[in-house]
Protein backbone atom coordinates (compact mmCIF):
# COMPACT_ATOMS: atom_id res chain seq x y z
CA UNK A 1 0.00 0.00 0.00
CA UNK A 2 2.13 3.16 -1.30
CA UNK A 3 0.31 6.32 0.01
CA UNK A 4 2.10 8.70 -1.86
CA UNK A 5 1.03 6.86 -5.20
CA UNK A 6 -2.02 6.60 -4.62
CA UNK A 7 -2.24 10.40 -3.83
CA UNK A 8 -0.87 11.11 -6.61
CA UNK A 9 -3.90 8.81 -8.31
CA UNK A 10 -6.40 10.60 -6.49
CA UNK A 11 -4.75 13.96 -7.96
CA UNK A 12 -4.77 13.24 -11.44
CA UNK A 13 -7.33 10.48 -12.50
CA UNK A 14 -10.63 10.24 -12.87
CA UNK A 15 -12.72 7.72 -10.48
CA UNK A 16 -15.94 6.08 -11.51
CA UNK A 17 -16.88 5.71 -7.76
CA UNK A 18 -14.85 7.77 -4.68
CA UNK A 19 -16.01 6.32 -1.45
CA UNK A 20 -15.66 7.97 1.57
CA UNK A 21 -14.87 6.21 4.85
CA UNK A 22 -12.29 3.85 5.42
CA UNK A 23 -14.13 1.52 7.85
CA UNK A 24 -16.17 -2.10 7.14
CA UNK A 25 -18.07 -0.61 5.01
CA UNK A 26 -16.51 1.60 2.71
CA UNK A 27 -13.62 -0.90 2.58
CA UNK A 28 -16.26 -3.82 1.94
CA UNK A 29 -17.28 -1.61 -0.74
CA UNK A 30 -13.90 -0.48 -2.04
CA UNK A 31 -12.99 -4.35 -2.93
CA UNK A 32 -16.73 -4.97 -4.23
CA UNK A 33 -16.65 -2.32 -7.03
CA UNK A 34 -13.18 -2.67 -7.71
CA UNK A 35 -13.42 -6.80 -8.46
CA UNK A 36 -16.62 -5.65 -10.63
CA UNK A 37 -14.03 -3.42 -12.92
CA UNK A 38 -14.78 -0.07 -11.84
CA UNK A 39 -12.23 2.68 -11.17
CA UNK A 40 -11.97 3.35 -7.09
CA UNK A 41 -10.89 5.80 -5.37
CA UNK A 42 -11.21 5.29 -1.36
CA UNK A 43 -10.52 8.18 1.32
CA UNK A 44 -10.38 7.72 5.03
CA UNK A 45 -9.91 10.66 7.22
CA UNK A 46 -8.03 9.25 10.03
CA UNK A 47 -6.58 5.74 10.07
CA UNK A 48 -8.34 2.31 8.16
CA UNK A 49 -10.90 1.11 10.98
CA UNK A 50 -9.91 3.97 13.24
CA UNK A 51 -13.47 4.42 15.20
CA UNK A 52 -16.44 2.06 14.70
CA UNK A 53 -15.03 -0.65 12.99
CA UNK A 54 -12.11 -1.05 15.40
CA UNK A 55 -14.11 -0.34 18.60
CA UNK A 56 -16.79 -3.60 18.21
CA UNK A 57 -17.07 -6.71 20.46
CA UNK A 58 -14.94 -8.86 18.07
CA UNK A 59 -18.01 -10.99 17.26
CA UNK A 60 -19.32 -12.61 13.90
CA UNK A 61 -22.80 -13.15 14.96
CA UNK A 62 -26.71 -12.77 14.34
CA UNK A 63 -27.35 -11.44 17.35
CA UNK A 64 -28.83 -13.26 19.81
CA UNK A 65 -30.72 -10.26 21.74
CA UNK A 66 -32.11 -9.48 18.49
CA UNK A 67 -33.46 -13.00 17.93
CA UNK A 68 -35.16 -12.93 21.74
CA UNK A 69 -36.48 -9.30 20.78
CA UNK A 70 -37.89 -10.62 16.97
CA UNK A 71 -40.04 -13.38 18.87
CA UNK A 72 -40.79 -11.78 21.94
CA UNK A 73 -42.04 -8.54 20.40
CA UNK A 74 -43.13 -9.69 16.73
CA UNK A 75 -40.56 -7.94 15.41
CA UNK A 76 -39.78 -9.35 11.83
CA UNK A 77 -36.87 -6.39 11.30
CA UNK A 78 -34.62 -7.64 14.25
CA UNK A 79 -35.20 -11.49 12.92
CA UNK A 80 -34.23 -10.52 9.29
CA UNK A 81 -31.14 -9.10 10.57
CA UNK A 82 -30.26 -12.27 12.86
CA UNK A 83 -30.54 -14.47 9.28
CA UNK A 84 -28.60 -11.61 7.35
CA UNK A 85 -25.76 -12.28 10.37
CA UNK A 86 -25.83 -15.46 10.21
CA UNK A 87 -26.01 -16.58 6.54
CA UNK A 88 -22.57 -13.79 6.99
CA UNK A 89 -20.83 -15.59 9.32
CA UNK A 90 -19.19 -18.34 7.32
CA UNK A 91 -18.56 -16.15 4.49
CA UNK A 92 -16.39 -13.73 6.75
CA UNK A 93 -14.79 -16.64 8.43
CA UNK A 94 -13.98 -18.61 5.10
CA UNK A 95 -12.58 -15.08 3.18
CA UNK A 96 -9.93 -14.48 6.29
CA UNK A 97 -9.37 -17.24 8.26
CA UNK A 98 -6.12 -16.37 9.74
CA UNK A 99 -8.11 -12.94 11.19
CA UNK A 100 -11.41 -15.10 11.51
CA UNK A 101 -12.57 -18.25 13.67
CA UNK A 102 -15.02 -20.11 15.20
CA UNK A 103 -15.53 -19.28 19.18
CA UNK A 104 -17.56 -21.18 22.06
CA UNK A 105 -19.76 -19.44 24.25
CA UNK A 106 -21.10 -20.36 27.24
CA UNK A 107 -24.30 -19.07 28.54
CA UNK A 108 -24.47 -20.08 32.57
CA UNK A 109 -28.30 -20.54 33.99
CA UNK A 110 -29.48 -21.25 37.52
CA UNK A 111 -32.27 -23.34 37.53
CA UNK A 112 -33.58 -25.89 35.15
CA UNK A 113 -36.02 -23.84 33.69
CA UNK A 114 -33.46 -21.46 32.36
CA UNK A 115 -31.44 -24.09 31.00
CA UNK A 116 -34.27 -25.54 28.95
CA UNK A 117 -35.31 -21.80 28.17
CA UNK A 118 -31.78 -21.20 26.59
CA UNK A 119 -31.62 -24.29 25.10
CA UNK A 120 -34.52 -23.97 22.99
CA UNK A 121 -33.70 -20.60 21.86
CA UNK A 122 -30.00 -21.08 21.07
CA UNK A 123 -31.18 -24.03 19.23
CA UNK A 124 -33.35 -21.83 17.04
CA UNK A 125 -30.91 -19.76 16.50
CA UNK A 126 -28.45 -22.22 14.93
CA UNK A 127 -31.26 -23.04 12.75
CA UNK A 128 -31.08 -19.85 11.09
CA UNK A 129 -27.47 -20.76 10.08
CA UNK A 130 -27.49 -22.37 6.85
CA UNK A 131 -24.60 -24.09 4.64
CA UNK A 132 -22.65 -23.30 8.43
CA UNK A 133 -20.36 -25.90 9.94
CA UNK A 134 -20.53 -24.40 13.54
CA UNK A 135 -21.52 -27.17 16.32
CA UNK A 136 -25.26 -27.17 17.28
CA UNK A 137 -25.80 -25.54 20.90
CA UNK A 138 -25.39 -28.01 23.91
CA UNK A 139 -26.71 -28.12 27.80
CA UNK A 140 -23.84 -29.24 29.66
CA UNK A 141 -24.03 -30.10 33.37
CA UNK A 142 -22.25 -28.69 35.79
CA UNK A 143 -19.18 -30.84 35.73
CA UNK A 144 -18.92 -29.98 32.23
CA UNK A 145 -19.39 -26.34 32.73
CA UNK A 146 -16.90 -25.81 34.74
CA UNK A 147 -14.55 -28.18 32.55
CA UNK A 148 -14.76 -24.88 30.01
CA UNK A 149 -14.73 -22.02 32.82
CA UNK A 150 -13.31 -23.15 35.89
CA UNK A 151 -13.75 -19.30 37.48
CA UNK A 152 -17.49 -19.44 37.26
CA UNK A 153 -19.77 -19.06 40.60
CA UNK A 154 -20.35 -21.90 42.42
CA UNK A 155 -24.28 -20.85 42.39
CA UNK A 156 -24.70 -21.59 38.76
CA UNK A 157 -26.98 -24.85 38.03
CA UNK A 158 -25.43 -25.73 34.46
CA UNK A 159 -24.46 -23.72 31.19
CA UNK A 160 -25.98 -23.75 27.61
CA UNK A 161 -23.09 -23.76 24.88
CA UNK A 162 -23.48 -22.45 21.60
CA UNK A 163 -20.88 -21.38 18.54
CA UNK A 164 -20.22 -17.69 17.25
CA UNK A 165 -17.19 -16.62 14.97
CA UNK A 166 -14.43 -14.13 16.54
CA UNK A 167 -12.39 -11.44 14.64
CA UNK A 168 -9.52 -9.18 14.76
CA UNK A 169 -11.72 -6.45 13.86
CA UNK A 170 -8.76 -3.56 12.99
CA UNK A 171 -6.87 -6.00 10.44
CA UNK A 172 -9.84 -6.90 9.10
CA UNK A 173 -10.90 -4.45 7.96
CA UNK A 174 -7.28 -3.13 6.74
CA UNK A 175 -7.38 -6.67 5.34
CA UNK A 176 -10.34 -5.52 3.23
CA UNK A 177 -8.42 -2.13 2.05
CA UNK A 178 -5.08 -3.83 1.28
CA UNK A 179 -7.28 -6.07 -0.81
CA UNK A 180 -8.93 -3.39 -2.81
CA UNK A 181 -5.63 -1.56 -2.94
CA UNK A 182 -3.96 -4.80 -4.75
CA UNK A 183 -7.24 -4.96 -6.62
CA UNK A 184 -6.26 -0.92 -8.46
CA UNK A 185 -8.22 1.24 -6.10
CA UNK A 186 -6.45 4.06 -5.06
CA UNK A 187 -6.66 3.55 -1.16
CA UNK A 188 -5.33 6.93 1.46
CA UNK A 189 -5.57 7.69 5.07
CA UNK A 190 -5.45 10.51 6.87
CA UNK A 191 -7.07 12.44 4.29
CA UNK A 192 -10.40 14.80 5.24
CA UNK A 193 -13.09 15.43 2.74
CA UNK A 194 -13.73 19.57 3.26
CA UNK A 195 -16.38 20.14 0.66
CA UNK A 196 -17.40 19.12 -2.78
CA UNK A 197 -17.72 20.86 -6.20
CA UNK A 198 -21.10 20.52 -8.12
CA UNK A 199 -22.32 20.66 -11.50
CA UNK A 200 -25.14 23.48 -12.77
CA UNK A 201 -27.54 20.56 -11.78
CA UNK A 202 -26.51 20.51 -8.15
CA UNK A 203 -24.36 17.24 -8.79
CA UNK A 204 -21.25 16.28 -7.28
CA UNK A 205 -18.73 16.28 -9.48
CA UNK A 206 -15.40 16.20 -7.27
CA UNK A 207 -14.31 16.49 -3.60
CA UNK A 208 -12.11 18.85 -2.08
CA UNK A 209 -9.96 16.30 -0.12
CA UNK A 210 -7.06 17.68 2.58
CA UNK A 211 -3.85 15.31 3.16
CA UNK A 212 -3.59 15.55 6.78
CA UNK A 213 0.19 14.52 6.54
CA UNK A 214 1.63 16.93 4.00
CA UNK A 215 -1.15 19.71 4.72
CA UNK A 216 -1.65 19.58 0.76
CA UNK A 217 -5.22 20.08 -0.44
CA UNK A 218 -6.30 18.29 -3.68
CA UNK A 219 -9.19 17.47 -5.72
CA UNK A 220 -10.55 14.31 -6.49
CA UNK A 221 -12.92 13.84 -9.16
CA UNK A 222 -15.28 11.18 -9.09
CA UNK A 223 -18.68 9.78 -11.50
CA UNK A 224 -20.35 8.78 -8.39
CA UNK A 225 -19.56 9.26 -4.69
CA UNK A 226 -20.93 6.91 -1.81
CA UNK A 227 -20.49 8.03 1.92
CA UNK A 228 -19.89 5.21 4.38
CA UNK A 229 -18.83 6.89 7.16
CA UNK A 230 -20.91 5.25 10.12
CA UNK A 231 -22.03 7.62 12.61
CA UNK A 232 -20.76 10.46 10.87
CA UNK A 233 -22.91 9.94 8.05
CA UNK A 234 -24.92 12.92 8.81
CA UNK A 235 -22.30 15.09 7.93
CA UNK A 236 -21.27 14.17 4.28
CA UNK A 237 -25.12 13.48 3.52
CA UNK A 238 -25.74 17.26 4.69
CA UNK A 239 -22.26 18.71 3.37
CA UNK A 240 -24.18 17.41 0.05
CA UNK A 241 -27.02 18.31 0.32
CA UNK A 242 -27.73 20.64 3.47
CA UNK A 243 -31.70 20.51 2.51
CA UNK A 244 -31.67 16.56 4.46
CA UNK A 245 -32.76 15.65 7.43
CA UNK A 246 -30.51 13.61 10.19
CA UNK A 247 -31.13 9.92 10.28
CA UNK A 248 -28.31 8.80 12.66
CA UNK A 249 -28.55 8.07 16.44
CA UNK A 250 -25.47 7.24 17.25
CA UNK A 251 -25.22 5.17 20.64
CA UNK A 252 -21.84 4.54 22.48
CA UNK A 253 -20.67 1.03 23.93
CA UNK A 254 -17.68 0.53 25.81
CA UNK A 255 -15.66 -2.58 26.65
CA UNK A 256 -12.57 -3.22 29.59
CA UNK A 257 -9.79 -5.43 29.57
CA UNK A 258 -8.88 -7.62 32.28
CA UNK A 259 -6.26 -10.58 32.95
CA UNK A 260 -6.74 -13.84 31.70
CA UNK A 261 -7.12 -15.32 35.17
CA UNK A 262 -10.67 -13.89 35.46
CA UNK A 263 -11.95 -16.62 33.06
CA UNK A 264 -8.80 -19.40 32.54
CA UNK A 265 -10.56 -20.45 29.59
CA UNK A 266 -10.30 -20.51 25.50
CA UNK A 267 -14.51 -20.40 25.64
CA UNK A 268 -16.42 -17.05 26.32
CA UNK A 269 -19.12 -16.34 28.12
CA UNK A 270 -22.40 -14.88 27.48
CA UNK A 271 -23.89 -13.20 30.51
CA UNK A 272 -27.63 -13.25 29.34
CA UNK A 273 -29.05 -10.34 30.85
CA UNK A 274 -28.47 -7.26 32.80
CA UNK A 275 -29.86 -4.54 34.40
CA UNK A 276 -30.55 -2.72 31.59
CA UNK A 277 -32.74 -5.62 29.50
CA UNK A 278 -29.11 -5.99 27.10
CA UNK A 279 -26.75 -8.67 27.18
CA UNK A 280 -22.80 -8.48 27.88
CA UNK A 281 -19.78 -10.21 26.67
CA UNK A 282 -16.72 -11.55 28.03
CA UNK A 283 -14.42 -13.00 25.38
CA UNK A 284 -10.75 -13.78 25.32
CA UNK A 285 -8.92 -11.41 23.01
CA UNK A 286 -5.00 -11.33 22.53
CA UNK A 287 -4.49 -13.05 25.43
CA UNK A 288 -6.75 -11.13 27.77
CA UNK A 289 -10.38 -11.15 28.65
CA UNK A 290 -12.47 -7.95 27.12
CA UNK A 291 -15.79 -7.64 28.86
CA UNK A 292 -18.81 -5.40 27.22
CA UNK A 293 -20.98 -3.73 26.01
CA UNK A 294 -22.90 -1.25 27.11
CA UNK A 295 -25.73 1.39 24.65
CA UNK A 296 -26.03 5.07 25.73
CA UNK A 297 -27.11 7.42 23.17
CA UNK A 298 -23.98 9.81 22.09
CA UNK A 299 -24.23 13.07 20.78
CA UNK A 300 -20.99 14.52 21.06
CA UNK A 301 -19.52 12.67 17.55
CA UNK A 302 -16.79 15.44 17.66
CA UNK A 303 -15.40 13.85 20.75
CA UNK A 304 -14.00 10.51 20.99
CA UNK A 305 -16.15 8.14 23.25
CA UNK A 306 -13.77 7.21 26.05
CA UNK A 307 -14.14 4.27 28.70
CA UNK A 308 -15.20 6.47 31.74
CA UNK A 309 -15.80 5.04 35.85
CA UNK A 310 -19.90 4.78 35.59
CA UNK A 311 -19.07 2.21 32.64
CA UNK A 312 -16.71 0.39 34.59
CA UNK A 313 -18.90 0.03 37.63
CA UNK A 314 -21.62 -1.41 34.98
CA UNK A 315 -19.60 -3.83 33.47
CA UNK A 316 -17.95 -5.45 36.87
CA UNK A 317 -21.46 -5.58 38.66
CA UNK A 318 -22.94 -7.22 35.55
CA UNK A 319 -19.61 -9.43 36.13
CA UNK A 320 -20.66 -10.46 39.76
CA UNK A 321 -23.53 -13.06 39.82
CA UNK A 322 -21.33 -15.17 37.09
CA UNK A 323 -17.78 -15.04 38.05
CA UNK A 324 -16.63 -16.65 41.94
CA UNK A 325 -14.06 -13.80 42.41
CA UNK A 326 -15.42 -10.68 40.73
CA UNK A 327 -11.69 -8.75 39.60
CA UNK A 328 -11.51 -5.02 41.09
CA UNK A 329 -10.83 -2.11 39.27
CA UNK A 330 -7.30 -2.36 39.79
CA UNK A 331 -6.76 -5.52 37.65
CA UNK A 332 -8.56 -3.42 34.99
CA UNK A 333 -5.28 -3.08 31.89
CA UNK A 334 -7.46 -0.56 29.35
CA UNK A 335 -10.45 0.16 28.06
CA UNK A 336 -12.02 1.69 24.88
CA UNK A 337 -15.74 3.19 23.66
CA UNK A 338 -16.83 3.32 20.14
CA UNK A 339 -20.07 4.51 18.16
CA UNK A 340 -22.88 2.53 16.59
CA UNK A 341 -23.95 4.22 13.61
CA UNK A 342 -28.02 3.32 14.44
CA UNK A 343 -30.72 4.39 11.42
CA UNK A 344 -33.10 6.79 13.93
CA UNK A 345 -37.00 5.04 13.88
CA UNK A 346 -39.88 6.89 13.51
CA UNK A 347 -40.40 6.91 17.88
CA UNK A 348 -38.20 7.75 20.73
CA UNK A 349 -37.44 3.74 21.35
CA UNK A 350 -34.08 3.29 23.21
CA UNK A 351 -31.25 3.31 21.07
CA UNK A 352 -30.77 -0.51 22.70
CA UNK A 353 -34.06 -1.15 21.16
CA UNK A 354 -33.23 0.09 17.50
CA UNK A 355 -32.66 -2.73 14.83
CA UNK A 356 -28.60 -2.77 13.36
CA UNK A 357 -29.97 -3.17 10.28
CA UNK A 358 -28.39 -1.08 7.31
CA UNK A 359 -30.08 0.82 4.48
CA UNK A 360 -29.01 2.10 1.04
CA UNK A 361 -30.14 5.62 0.30
CA UNK A 362 -29.91 7.82 -2.84
CA UNK A 363 -30.05 11.24 -2.91
CA UNK A 364 -31.38 12.31 -6.39
CA UNK A 365 -30.26 16.32 -5.76
CA UNK A 366 -27.02 15.80 -5.31
CA UNK A 367 -26.50 12.47 -6.38
CA UNK A 368 -24.66 11.26 -3.28
CA UNK A 369 -25.01 7.63 -2.61
CA UNK A 370 -25.16 6.44 1.43
CA UNK A 371 -24.50 3.31 3.28
CA UNK A 372 -26.33 4.29 6.36
CA UNK A 373 -26.67 1.45 9.90
CA UNK A 374 -25.48 -2.22 9.94
CA UNK A 375 -22.78 -3.91 11.52
CA UNK A 376 -19.50 -5.57 11.73
CA UNK A 377 -20.33 -9.18 10.36
CA UNK A 378 -22.72 -8.10 7.84
CA UNK A 379 -20.40 -5.63 6.10
CA UNK A 380 -20.15 -7.63 2.84
CA UNK A 381 -24.11 -7.91 2.06
CA UNK A 382 -24.06 -4.13 3.24
CA UNK A 383 -21.19 -3.69 0.12
CA UNK A 384 -23.06 -6.08 -2.07
CA UNK A 385 -26.58 -3.78 -1.89
CA UNK A 386 -24.59 -0.67 -1.99
CA UNK A 387 -22.50 -1.15 -5.48
CA UNK A 388 -25.68 -3.18 -7.03
CA UNK A 389 -27.67 0.23 -6.63
CA UNK A 390 -24.02 2.29 -8.14
CA UNK A 391 -24.14 -0.20 -11.11
CA UNK A 392 -27.90 1.11 -11.62
CA UNK A 393 -26.71 4.91 -11.27
CA UNK A 394 -23.78 4.15 -13.72
CA UNK A 395 -25.45 1.70 -16.19
CA UNK A 396 -23.13 -1.32 -15.26
CA UNK A 397 -23.67 -4.96 -15.20
CA UNK A 398 -21.79 -6.89 -12.94
CA UNK A 399 -22.20 -9.29 -10.67
CA UNK A 400 -20.63 -9.53 -7.15
CA UNK A 401 -17.59 -11.27 -6.26
CA UNK A 402 -16.76 -10.78 -3.05
CA UNK A 403 -18.45 -14.09 -1.69
CA UNK A 404 -15.08 -16.37 -2.14
CA UNK A 405 -12.55 -13.87 -2.44
CA UNK A 406 -9.71 -14.39 -0.43
CA UNK A 407 -8.36 -11.48 1.63
CA UNK A 408 -4.46 -10.14 2.05
CA UNK A 409 -2.59 -13.56 3.73
CA UNK A 410 -5.95 -15.90 3.64
CA UNK A 411 -5.46 -18.09 0.26
CA UNK A 412 -4.05 -21.40 1.36
CA UNK A 413 -3.79 -20.29 4.99
CA UNK A 414 -2.16 -22.84 7.71
CA UNK A 415 -1.63 -21.81 11.11
CA UNK A 416 0.70 -24.90 11.53
CA UNK A 417 2.80 -23.05 9.32
CA UNK A 418 4.38 -20.93 12.88
CA UNK A 419 6.79 -24.14 13.12
CA UNK A 420 8.45 -23.52 9.93
CA UNK A 421 8.67 -19.83 10.99
CA UNK A 422 10.26 -21.11 14.07
CA UNK A 423 12.48 -23.23 12.28
CA UNK A 424 13.86 -20.82 10.04
CA UNK A 425 14.11 -17.89 12.21
CA UNK A 426 14.80 -19.44 15.62
CA UNK A 427 12.49 -16.91 17.15
CA UNK A 428 10.02 -18.18 20.40
CA UNK A 429 6.83 -19.77 20.01
CA UNK A 430 4.30 -16.96 20.56
CA UNK A 431 5.79 -14.72 18.50
CA UNK A 432 5.96 -17.38 15.41
CA UNK A 433 2.01 -17.70 16.20
CA UNK A 434 1.47 -14.45 16.20
CA UNK A 435 3.11 -13.30 13.15
CA UNK A 436 0.73 -16.30 11.49
CA UNK A 437 -2.41 -15.01 12.84
CA UNK A 438 -2.11 -11.80 11.95
CA UNK A 439 -0.14 -11.63 8.66
CA UNK A 440 -1.36 -15.14 7.30
CA UNK A 441 0.41 -16.16 4.37
CA UNK A 442 2.51 -13.16 4.24
CA UNK A 443 4.57 -13.15 8.07
CA UNK A 444 7.77 -14.50 6.68
CA UNK A 445 7.54 -10.84 4.38
CA UNK A 446 7.34 -9.24 7.94
CA UNK A 447 10.69 -10.87 8.49
CA UNK A 448 11.96 -10.32 5.39
CA UNK A 449 11.52 -6.70 5.72
CA UNK A 450 13.89 -6.12 8.65
CA UNK A 451 15.71 -8.07 11.08
CA UNK A 452 14.92 -6.56 14.10
CA UNK A 453 13.48 -9.64 15.96
CA UNK A 454 13.41 -8.25 19.84
CA UNK A 455 10.04 -7.48 21.00
CA UNK A 456 8.84 -4.21 21.66
CA UNK A 457 7.64 -5.12 24.74
CA UNK A 458 8.46 -8.58 27.16
CA UNK A 459 5.10 -9.25 27.96
CA UNK A 460 3.60 -9.73 24.54
CA UNK A 461 4.64 -11.21 21.18
CA UNK A 462 4.79 -7.99 19.32
CA UNK A 463 8.58 -7.21 17.86
CA UNK A 464 10.13 -4.54 15.66
CA UNK A 465 10.17 -5.92 12.58
CA UNK A 466 6.54 -4.83 12.86
CA UNK A 467 6.79 -1.30 12.66
CA UNK A 468 9.02 -1.18 9.69
CA UNK A 469 6.67 -3.87 7.89
CA UNK A 470 3.22 -1.66 9.02
CA UNK A 471 4.79 1.47 7.76
CA UNK A 472 6.19 0.09 4.25
CA UNK A 473 3.54 -1.74 3.48
CA UNK A 474 0.21 -1.03 5.15
CA UNK A 475 0.16 2.58 5.66
CA UNK A 476 0.79 3.33 9.41
CA UNK A 477 1.63 6.84 9.44
CA UNK A 478 1.96 7.22 13.09
CA UNK A 479 1.96 5.63 16.75
CA UNK A 480 -1.65 5.23 17.24
CA UNK A 481 -1.92 3.51 13.67
CA UNK A 482 0.56 1.42 15.00
CA UNK A 483 -0.67 0.55 18.68
CA UNK A 484 -4.11 0.57 18.64
CA UNK A 485 -4.91 -1.08 14.61
CA UNK A 486 -1.89 -3.00 13.59
CA UNK A 487 -0.88 -4.83 16.72
CA UNK A 488 -3.75 -4.17 19.48
CA UNK A 489 -1.76 -3.65 22.06
CA UNK A 490 -3.36 -0.22 22.92
CA UNK A 491 -6.59 -1.89 23.57
CA UNK A 492 -5.45 -4.34 25.66
CA UNK A 493 -3.10 -2.98 27.65
CA UNK A 494 -2.34 0.88 28.40
CA UNK A 495 0.68 0.44 30.80
CA UNK A 496 2.67 -1.57 28.09
CA UNK A 497 2.05 0.80 25.40
CA UNK A 498 2.73 3.97 27.30
CA UNK A 499 6.16 2.44 28.28
CA UNK A 500 7.13 1.02 24.68
CA UNK A 501 6.17 4.47 22.61
CA UNK A 502 9.58 5.87 22.60
CA UNK A 503 10.92 2.55 21.22
CA UNK A 504 8.23 2.14 18.53
CA UNK A 505 8.47 6.02 17.70
CA UNK A 506 12.48 5.51 16.85
CA UNK A 507 11.83 3.43 14.58
CA UNK A 508 8.95 4.89 12.71
CA UNK A 509 10.73 8.37 12.48
CA UNK A 510 13.86 6.56 10.90
CA UNK A 511 11.09 5.35 8.30
CA UNK A 512 8.59 8.42 8.20
CA UNK A 513 11.53 11.15 8.21
CA UNK A 514 10.80 12.41 11.19
CA UNK A 515 12.59 15.20 12.41
CA UNK A 516 14.26 14.84 16.10
CA UNK A 517 11.43 17.36 17.12
CA UNK A 518 8.50 15.76 15.33
CA UNK A 519 9.37 12.61 16.73
CA UNK A 520 9.52 14.14 20.66
CA UNK A 521 6.19 15.46 19.70
CA UNK A 522 4.27 12.94 18.40
CA UNK A 523 5.79 10.84 21.39
CA UNK A 524 4.70 13.43 23.67
CA UNK A 525 1.10 13.68 22.16
CA UNK A 526 0.08 9.28 22.47
CA UNK A 527 1.25 9.66 26.20
CA UNK A 528 -0.96 12.31 26.60
CA UNK A 529 -3.86 10.87 24.99
CA UNK A 530 -2.93 7.44 26.99
CA UNK A 531 -2.58 9.36 30.42
CA UNK A 532 -5.83 10.89 29.44
CA UNK A 533 -7.88 7.32 29.18
CA UNK A 534 -5.87 6.46 32.46
CA UNK A 535 -7.80 9.45 34.21
CA UNK A 536 -10.88 9.02 32.50
CA UNK A 537 -11.70 5.79 33.68
CA UNK A 538 -10.05 6.73 37.12
CA UNK A 539 -7.79 3.34 37.34
CA UNK A 540 -4.54 2.75 38.17
CA UNK A 541 -2.67 1.24 35.69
Amino acid sequence: MNRSKNLERLENEQFDICIIGGGASGAGCALDAVLRGFKVALIEKEDFAAETSSKSTKLIHGGVRYLEQAFKNFDFAQLRQVRHGLEERHTVIRNAPHLAHPLALITPVFSWFEGFYFTIGLTIYGFFAKNDTMPKAQWLNKKETFEHIPTLTPKLHSSVMYYDGQLDDARYCLALAHSADEAGAAVVNHSTITGFEKDSNGKLVAATVKDNIFDKTISVKAKLFINCTGPHGDSIRLLANSTQEKRLRPSKGVHIMLPPEVLCSQDAMLIPKTKDGRVVFVIPFEGEVMVGTTDDEYRDLDKEPILIEQEIDFLLDTLRPYIANVPNKSQIKSGFGGLRPLIASSGSKATKKLVRDHEVEYDETSNLLSLLGGKWTTYRLMAKDTIDEACKLLNKEAECKTELHYLIGGENYNFEEWRNIQEKYKLEEDICQHLAKKYGTRAKNVLEASDLTDRIHRAYPFIKAEVIYTVRYEMVNSLRDFFARRTRLELIDWKATHSSVDTVAEIMAAELNWSEQQTQANSDDYKKLLKNFIQSANIVV
